[in-house]
């Protein structure tokens, strides 16, 4: 007696299939992949089922729900990898199963289900990269945009301001002063953010042999004068005199930088910003506490995509805290954050101590 064919087999073994494919990607590392099962997989057996009872090659139908399919995937934030492991795992599983039962799937039925799986991957793919490009086009955009948006504020701001103070009617030590001076320092924060940011985009970088205390006493001065336009007490401690990172030091200084501009940034006035640098036995931390008051409510975690900002404060454009995070796993680093209820926080850089090479500190720019 002749068995079933290979779409009765499908059609039969329709849900057994979906199941041990949903098995087969939940025992992957990250989990949320079995979520791309609810409608790719399905859709495909029933559109492969189809054909393989038409006895033909491939269908458009399976390349428009393959591309729905990596759209789908994209805008779920997916990776390209699990669009095609996805569909990989259909014709593991169906050979699989044909083998426990015994069925001997014909040459031209394997024929057609791995061109149906070759067409599915390929628009899949295709439309994933698609919506990738589209999506990285827009923000390269939309961020452009901003970052001019910002630059014509300060400059606007900066002229104004030297407008008045030209007049002589006005010292510079009054209120016209203090806003060039707050214009200029923005100015200056914006370029050294937009020059790490392509260096870590353009994969630009240097990484070399960077004394601790040397990096902290550098980074002193420019935070001094910009505690002191905040009313913030600043203090700068070093507990280890010899220890050393290695890191792309203008990526390393920005992110620094920022964590101690948000630090004076949202302090209260009158309140102390602290710097301090510390070594374990393979680690080095820079840490900077602040007192303004904790960290508002959320997720911390949240503090590190783009534009977000949810202190009371908006100027800026909410990039610094994702731009200091990337610069410094770039380095093996990561960007810790404790909240000290009522008080204040602490953003705490976490880096690989250095050990002796032939690595030479990088002259400050």
């Amino acid at each position: 007696m002749q068995g079933p064919l290979l779409h009765e087999f499908i059609e039969r073994n329709h849900a057994e299939i979906v199941r041990r494919c949903r098995e087969k990607t939940a025992a992957r590392p990250d989990a949320r992949a079995a979520a791309e099962f609810e409608s790719g997989v399905p859709i495909f057996l029933d559109e492969l089922s189809d054909i393989l009872r038409r006895r033909t090659e491939s269908s458009p139908q399976i390349r428009e729900s393959a591309a729905r399919h990596g759209d789908e995937m994209f805008r779920l934030g997916f990776t390209v990898g699990q669009v095609v492991r996805g569909y990989g795992d259909v014709c593991q599983t169906i050979t699989e199963l044909a083998l426990e039962h015994d069925l001997a799937i014909s040459t031209a039925d394997f024929r057609t289900l791995n061109a149906c799986l070759d067409d599915a991957i390929a628009n899949a793919v295709t439309e994933f990269a698609r919506c990738r490009d589209v999506k990285v086009s827009a923000d390269g955009i939309e961020r452009l945009a901003i970052l001019s948006h910002e630059l014509r504020n300060l400059l606007n701001s900066a002229t104004l301001s030297f407008e008045v103070l030209s007049t002589g009617l006005v010292g510079v030590g009054g209120a016209s002063g203090a806003i060039l001076a707050r214009s200029l320092s923005g100015l200056r924060d914006l370029v050294n953010r937009s020059l790490a940011e392509g260096r870590i985009t353009a994969l630009v970088q240097k990484p070399v042999r960077i004394p601790v205390a040397g990096f902290i006493e550098e980074l002193q001065g420019a935070a001094s004068l910009d505690a002191r336009a905040r009313n913030v007490r600043f203090t700068v401690v070093c507990d280890d005199e010899s220890s050393a990172v290695e890191a792309d030091r203008q990526i390393l200084g920005s992110a620094v930088t920022n964590l101690l501009q948000n630090a004076f940034k949202f302090s209260r006035s009158g309140g102390h910003v602290q710097l301090r640098a510390s070594a374990l036995a393979d680690r080095v931390r820079i840490a900077v506490e602040d007192e303004c008051g904790g960290l508002p409510p959320g997720d911390p975690k949240d503090l590190f995509l783009p534009y977000e900002q949810r202190g009371l404060d908006r100027s800026g454009l909410g990039l610094g805290l994702p731009v200091s995070q990337r610069g410094v796993e770039t380095s093996g680093g990561e960007i810790l954050v404790r909240d000290i209820p009522g008080k204040g926080c602490v953003f705490t850089v976490d880096l690989p101590r250095a050990t002796a090479g032939p690595l030479v500190a990088e002259a400050p720019a």
